[in-house]
């Protein structure tokens, strides 16, 4: 889209902040490779090698909105989260910590995607005319890197794409993904009622520290959890982490290699162990042990242990926000707060017992809306007290202004009630509630493991998991599956979900879903059955259907996941 010469005048004032020899010099630094770019649920996301150009632009992007939101900061952080070493990407964070608006996601494909340094150029005028933002109004980003070798190479880029708008930026070098999210928000509340915490790496862990050891005082201390860190950020930076949280936390680290960087989410992690329902490879458990897993990034955590008959079970996100509205139920009811609601959201991928569980056993309301955290977020906000979740292990609690000012005016009646509303303030302030924090998340768990006394087995015997399936079907365009029902139902192509329902019925309990990747050319391929060997024929039968149907399967027939 081009802007019309009419509109280009008058927008000329405007754009003169806009330095054209800067931006064709610069620009010329990081030709666009021939690729197709999309800004999805995870922002851009690749093969580092092709991400120059994207990174970039993305530079340029960031300025535009902290312009148009004058001067607000915006963060940027480059991570591929728990995708292979060799890939990396690129998002965008809003000022309040959340995920880039949507409605700036087609923005920042449309300018990834400009074929020449003009057709940058006529993008900008395009945004800047359409969205009306004043180009004298400063710019402010903040932006960090994971642990991957081609981070350092993708902030050179980004910072030259900052440079075409003059926007201030700030550096913070290694940082786990929720740690920018937290600093970003903070940032922009600092000095104000709405004031976060202190914006800095230190002032992070000693908020999420200072609740913790509140929550846990007086409370007899569970054995170390062994935390697999999937040779990515999180290892570094939780060992910064325990300088904070001193002998209040017991942990034993493992998978903390980032010196080799081919180990990054190798045969270990959150979505190793989610996605393969098995330990990391190496990792010699016991039924005494807990253990958890946190992904490349440290947004996403899951739990896990082993049985006395040495068989693994995996306690994920269904199983986290079940434990977590259990407790937070029960400590509004202790603290004699009778007008603040708990709401779940989850998406398509939850368990099926787990919403049982959550509506008929704790009877609390329960959402399922898309894939991707910006619609659990979106979603949860409509609750006093929203816990949200995706099955992969992340999500967190988000609590509405009116709940918190609720808990913060609220005594107690006795030293019961007292206790119970001490608990909750604290929770709010070691709850991350920018974005899933895996931080955050180990510490709620942890919490309230320890004021139980519970071990993994009691917490997993609230309610038991349906045997369930994932399968990736490598499909030669994406684009042509088309879903409603939050991602539960395809409307296109036409015909394939009644071939799925048919056979979904033939099973016991069975229930299976099928929608593209927001990242990858795959098709996800998600089944669930009451027995085991039942939900791997009903996985392999649907994975088999979507790789035949209209000759779009490519690679290896889904069999060679089961």
């Amino acid at each position: 889209m081009l802007l019309s010469e009419q509109n280009r005048t008058s927008s000329s004032v405007n754009m003169a902040s806009v330095n054209v020899l800067s931006l064709n010099t610069l620009s010329d630094l990081h030709p666009k490779p021939d690729t197709t770019f999309t800004y999805g649920t995870a922002g851009f996301r690749m093969k580092a090698d092709l991400l120059d150009s994207v990174i970039f632009r993305t530079g340029i992007i960031a300025a535009l909105r902290s312009k148009k939101l004058g001067g607000k900061v915006i963060g940027v952080m480059i991570t591929a989260s728990h995708n292979p070493a060799a890939d990396n990407g690129v998002k965008l964070v809003d000022p309040m910590g959340e995920m880039l608006e949507g409605s700036w996601e087609a923005h920042a494909t449309a300018l990834s995607n400009a074929q020449t340094n003009e057709q940058v150029l006529d993008y900008i005028h395009v945004m800047v005319s359409s969205l009306k933002i004043d180009l004298t109004n400063p710019a402010n980003v903040v932006y960090g890197r994971d642990t991957r070798p081609s981070g350092e190479a993708l902030v050179s880029a980004l910072e030259d794409g900052l440079k075409v708008l003059g926007a201030q930026s700030t550096d913070y070098g290694i940082l786990t993904t929720p740690q920018l999210h937290y600093l970003t928000r903070c940032l922009n509340t600092v000095n104000t009622p709405e004031s976060y915490g202190e914006p800095t790496v230190e002032g992070y862990y000693k908020k999420l520290a200072a609740a913790y050891k509140v929550l846990v005082e007086g409370k007899p201390k569970l054995s170390p959890v062994i935390l697999d860190c999937a040779n990515g950020v999180g290892a570094p930076k939780f060992k910064e982490f325990m300088n904070f949280l001193g002998d209040s936390f017991a942990v034993k680290i493992v998978n903390d290699d980032i010196e080799n960087s081919s180990k990054l989410n190798l045969n270990s992690g959150a979505d190793f162990v989610k996605t393969g329902q098995r330990a990391p490879v190496g990792l010699k458990m016991t039924p005494q042990d807990r253990c958890a897993s946190f992904d490349g990034d440290a947004d996403r955590i899951v739990y896990y242990y082993m049985d006395e008959d040495n068989t693994f079970k995996l306690l994920d996100g269904d199983k986290i926000a079940g434990l977590a509205a259990m407790f937070i139920i029960d400590l509004v009811k202790a603290a004699g707060i009778d007008n603040i609601s708990v709401g779940v959201v989850q998406t398509a991928y939850a368990n099926g017992a787990s919403t049982q569980y959550l509506r008929n056993t704790l009877n609390v309301p329960v959402s399922c809306v898309s894939t991707g955290v910006k619609h659990l977020h979106h979603e949860a906000l409509k609750y006093d007290v929203g816990v949200y979740f995706e099955a992969n292990g992340h999500g967190t609690v988000v609590f509405s202004p009116t709940a918190l000012k609720t808990i913060y005016s609220t005594e107690g009646s006795s030293p019961a009630q007292a206790s119970a509303v001490r608990s909750l303030r604290a929770l709010s302030e070691v709850i991350n509630q920018t974005v899933g924090d895996a931080f955050s998340d180990l510490l709620l768990v942890e919490t309230i493991l320890t004021q139980r006394q519970w071990t993994p087995k009691i917490w997993d015997q609230a309610y038991s998991d349906l045997p369930n399936r994932l399968v990736k079907v490598v499909v030669k365009e994406r684009s042509i599956f088309k879903t409603v029902d939050a991602e539960r139902k395809l409307v296109e192509p036409a015909g394939l979900q009644d071939a799925i329902d048919a056979i979904v019925l033939k099973f016991r309990d069975g229930r299976s879903f099928v929608r593209p990747s927001g990242t990858e050319d795959v098709v996800r391929v998600y089944a669930e059955a009451a027995t085991r060997p039942e939900t791997d024929e009903l996985a392999f039968r649907i994975g088999g259907l979507v790789f035949d149907f209209n000759s779009n399967g490519s690679g290896t027939r889904p069999r060679e996941f089961i």
